[in-house]
């Protein structure tokens, strides 16, 4: 057996670092015969293909994915990336700040209601995490 990783291997290690043991953890614990392949292959496409090449770096990633999600009004996943993006590695971690600046980014290229929704959701979980006092919006 050879002592290299295989593509599953090398994704499953970027999605860790990315999302966190946590996260992947639950989101195997709901594999089952019907999504199985779908998990394998963005565990070895997005993860491994993508999150692995190295011209752009963690940080930067996270940043273009939130503006996507914001775009796709994909909210789940936006939701996701902003904890993961809050509780990563230092070196890829997010501040509210950078956070924010992709939000108002978003609502000039992606339009003021995904934007509004996207900031409701991101300060949710910044009091969460005392980031944001309670008592602002």
């Amino acid at each position: 057996m050879s002592n290299s990783m295989n593509d599953n291997q090398k994704g499953m290690v970027n999605r860790r670092r990315v999302l966190g043991d946590a996260w992947v953890d639950k989101s195997i614990a709901k594999s089952n015969a019907f999504n199985s392949e779908f998990q394998d292959l963005i565990t070895r496409y997005a993860w491994n293909e993508i999150w692995g090449r190295p011209a752009l770096g963690d940080k930067t990633r996270r940043l273009m994915v939130l503006s996507t999600m914001i775009a796709l009004k994909a909210y789940e996943e936006f939701v996701m990336h902003v904890r993961a993006a809050l509780d990563g590695p230092p070196e890829s971690r997010l501040t509210p700040d950078e956070i924010k600046e992709v939000i108002l980014q978003a609502a000039i290229y992606c339009g003021v209601p995904a934007a509004n929704h996207a900031f409701a959701l991101a300060g949710e979980i910044l009091r969460e995490k005392g980031l944001l006092p309670e008592g602002q919006a």
